[in-house]
């Protein structure tokens, strides 16, 4: 009813022998069909049996009677031998990787229908002794081919060789034939293949048992022994069936001793084969027993070292296991733990316990366990803790303050009688700064106080419970200390810009902040001036920012006015200390009265003016001077303008203007001290004011005269300038009378000055004549003439009295017209140069 492509496959092989296509695909190398005779598949006749098997050929003529079957296989006649007598043909040595069957044909037949003897199949081992056989057939079976089944379940490396022994019955008649030997690669359908047989260790004494395990169907009703491979065979004592394919036997020896150790295996059978195992060893031995106690190595607070001292024991090896049994000396429990070494270390024990400790020995198999050793008494160390306190609670927190509260510890948490409790910390801020530190604690007190932290700071927390051999932590508690005031403004960043009136104040945050700013306070009050008409001493005045202010601008202060600026942050908890700064304004310009639609003029002649000066008023400086300008107006310059006019700031006097080009002069400077008041100045008086000559004017041009006011100190300056009179050219000469006695010197005077002038004219002409024709020569002439037209202009302009000299000249010393007009080489332009501050100077003296 079920299918079974094992049994399909096998009736076709039966019913097609003849076809080899089908059965080759799941032959192995060992099978033999006899056609060529037993040695072409390396069979052999046994060397040491009886007599041997007869090869019988298809192709050549026999002496069996005709009803035997046709063909080529092996034979044994009973009728030739004696009774007993064996003859064994042994197949190639196998070794098998997978699940096979052997197969064969096979016939016992008599004429007489007698008992020809017995067919014996033997598996010998690895080259072992022979045992029992693991299948035989007995007696008459007819003269028909009948197929058995071997199923070895012997696997590499192990190798096993199938033996065919035939041996006579006492009836010495017939005939035991075999034929058709087939390895297939397949298991075998109708007998049982055994799982592999372990090995069975027992002590003696002790009951050893076997445990076979067979794979195919109906089996269980087979015959089934153990079998010792010195012949002894032992019957089942119990099957079970596993499945529909599977059943299990047991075969159980009593009370095992030396003598019962070899070898055994495991053999069914059946009319149709026989199945048998591999071949497990059963081995006897005494339960071992240590001869001294464990010698103690270390001891710590949980553990202790031992070695075992397993070398020298009472009983057989191998120890295939050593344990070690230990127990407190004050309690009833036993513990044991396997050991797979010379030493051991029994962990979680008890701080500050006595234990007794021993060593027990076992053997392979039930029962290989013996006797517990002699003890070894010793006490371990103190525990580490068992654990840190369950609450860790924050009793109070402060700006640079944390109180902790924790349980009491008792010494089921502990686990020794001396202990310390330590808190650790540690925080980081800004700027790269961290901190961490431990502090011991009293182990009885149940709070602590951490001081000194930071203000505002994420603070980590945990606590350390130590003992002499261990120490616990607990998990890290993050808490912020409470905000605090703040620290000082960096001096470094409190800078301050001045202007004249306003003063820029910048800053940073404080380093330590402590909490969040809310504002910054700024108080400043003047302290010192340099202009002694400002008030110092009045009350200081605040200004507040917002908190993310860096800046602030002060405005309407006084110049040259130093200022102390005390600024402070704040935070909810209040101001922090002030970081002060000084910083002085920028010293004005004096302010000069206004000369605007005012005559400052009060007289004016063709060579003076004289104007009315008007004290400047000090700003933020003292008047450190003041300054007459006279600048001549020249018809190619552009005319400055009087409102938005740069002052003189490079002094100049009438020497260096006239030989350098300069289009003013510098007539006089006053100390502050001569102009208390409004006081007349003349232009031109021809005196010297502070080093500063005030030469006369020049009738024919024009001039503006500036009145400047300078403030100094240290090093700033400001000077404020104004244009208060402008003195036009004269379009006519003034009419004198001349003093006859004073017109005879002066005429003497001029006179030799002008021969000097002509002299050195003269001699510069003869030069010139030299290098320029007579056309160049005669114009040279003119200018020259032209030259003593100026020179005598200049000198009759120092007397109104010579008013008929004074059109001759045109221009004076100031004016660069003439030598503008007149080609002259630079040499040439020096000389004439020394000869107007020679005349300049005579005509000083002289006055």
């Amino acid at each position: 009813s079920t299918f079974n492509p094992i049994a399909i496959l096998a009736f076709l092989w039966l019913i097609y022998p003849s076809s080899c296509s089908l059965r080759s695909s799941f032959l192995l190398l060992g099978g033999c069909t006899f056609d060529d005779g037993p040695g072409a598949c390396d069979y052999h006749q046994d060397l040491y049996d009886d007599f041997e098997w007869v090869h019988v050929s298809a192709q050549e003529p026999h002496y069996l009677p005709p009803e035997m079957p046709q063909g080529s296989y092996m034979i044994v006649d009973s009728s030739d031998h004696d009774p007993g007598e064996k003859a064994r043909l042994q197949l190639p040595t196998m070794k098998e990787n997978d699940t096979h069957c052997i197969d064969f044909s096979y016939l016992l037949y008599s004429q007489k229908g007698l008992n020809p003897g017995t067919l014996n199949i033997l598996v010998r081992v690895n080259k072992g002794p022979l045992a029992n056989p693991i299948w035989n057939v007995t007696g008459f079976t007819g003269r028909d081919w009948l197929r058995a089944e071997l199923a070895v379940s012997t696997f590499w490396p192990n190798e096993y060789q199938v033996i065919f022994e035939a041996e006579v019955s006492g009836g010495r008649s017939g005939y035991i034939a075999i034929d058709d030997i087939q390895v297939l690669s397949y298991p075998c359908d109708k007998s049982p293949h055994f799982l592999r047989l372990g090995d069975v260790e027992v002590n003696a004494g002790q009951n050893a048992t076997f445990q076979c395990i067979a794979t195919g169907r109906d089996a269980v009703h087979n015959k089934l022994w153990l079998q010792r491979r010195n012949g002894e065979d032992i019957p089942v004592a119990q099957t079970k069936n596993i499945n529909h394919r599977r059943f299990a036997a047991s075969f159980r020896l009593q009370e095992v001793t030396k003598t019962d150790q070899d070898l055994y295996r495991c053999v069914t059978q059946s009319e149709r084969g026989s199945g048998v195992s591999n071949f497990a060893q059963l081995i006897v031995r005494e339960p071992p027993r240590p001869i001294a106690p464990p010698q103690l190595l270390g001891v710590g607070p949980t553990y202790l070292l031992i070695q075992l001292n397993a070398n020298s024991i009472i009983g057989d090896g191998p120890i295939i296991l050593k344990e070690v049994e230990y127990r407190m000396t004050s309690g009833s429990w036993t513990e044991t733990h396997a050991v797979n070494a010379p030493t051991y270390k029994l962990w979680h024990l008890d701080p500050d316990t006595e234990y007794e400790i021993r060593v027990l020995l076992t053997r392979p198999g039930e029962g290989g366990t013996g006797l517990p050793g002699p003890p070894l008494i010793t006490r371990t160390k103190c525990a580490e803790p068992m654990r840190t306190p369950k609450t860790l609670k924050i009793a109070e927190i402060q700006a640079r303050r944390i109180a902790v509260d924790w349980e009491s510890l008792g010494y089921n948490i502990t686990r020794c009688h001396t202990f310390n409790v330590t808190i650790c910390y540690h925080y980081f801020r800004g700027h790269n700064e961290s901190k961490a530190d431990c502090l011991d604690m009293d182990p009885k007190a149940p709070q602590h106080v951490v001081n000194h932290l930071p203000p505002y700071t994420n603070v980590s927390l945990k606590m350390i419970l130590t003992n002499p051999e261990g120490r616990k932590e607990s998990e890290e508690t993050i808490i912020q200390t409470d905000e605090d005031v703040p620290g000082p403004v960096p001096v470094k960043s409190l800078q301050g810009t001045s202007f004249e009136n306003k003063i820029f104040l910048n800053w940073k945050e404080p380093l330590d902040p402590n909490g969040i700013i809310t504002q910054y306070e700024i108080s400043y009050s003047s302290i010192r001036s340099f202009d002694p008409a400002v008030p110092v001493a009045g009350p200081p005045q605040t200004v507040s920012n917002l908190w993310n202010s860096t800046h602030h601008v002060f405005m309407h202060l006084h110049p040259g006015t130093t200022y102390q600026f005390f600024i402070r942050a704040s935070t909810v908890k209040g101001f922090g200390p002030a970081t002060a700064i000084n910083v002085t304004t920028n010293i004005s310009a004096p302010t000069l009265p206004d000369y605007e639609g005012v005559d400052a003029s009060l007289n004016e002649t063709a060579t003076t003016i004289t104007v009315l000066l008007r004290p400047a008023q000090a700003k933020g400086a003292p008047i450190s001077a003041y300054q007459i300008v006279v600048e001549e107006l020249h018809p190619h310059r552009t005319k400055r303008e009087a409102g938005a006019m740069e002052c003189y700031q490079v002094p100049v006097t009438y020497q260096n203007a006239m030989s350098g080009g300069a289009p003013y002069y510098f007539a006089a400077e006053l100390p502050p001290g001569n102009l208390p008041e409004p006081a007349p100045f003349t232009v031109g008086d021809n005196r010297t004011y502070q080093g500063f000559w005030n030469p006369p004017l020049a009738p024919r041009k024009g001039y503006n005269i500036y009145f400047q006011a300078m403030s100094s100190v240290e090093k700033e300056t400001k000077t404020q300038c104004v244009r208060i009179a402008t003195k036009a050219a004269a379009t006519e000469e003034p009419e004198v009378i001349p003093d006859p006695a004073k017109q005879t010197d002066r005429v003497v005077k001029i006179a030799g000055i002008s021969a000097g002038i002509l002299v050195f004219i003269l001699l510069l002409l003869v030069v010139i004549l030299i290098v320029k024709k007579s056309k160049l020569a005669k114009k040279r002439k003119d200018a020259m003439g032209n030259t003593r037209q100026e020179m005598t202009h200049m000198v009759n302009a120092m007397d109104r009295s010579y008013a008929d000299q004074s059109t001759l000249h045109a221009e004076d010393p100031l004016s660069i017209t003439f030598m503008d007009q007149h080609n002259f080489s630079p040499r040439c332009k020096f000389f004439i140069r020394i000869l107007i501050n020679d005349y300049n100077a005579f005509q000083s003296n002289t006055s």
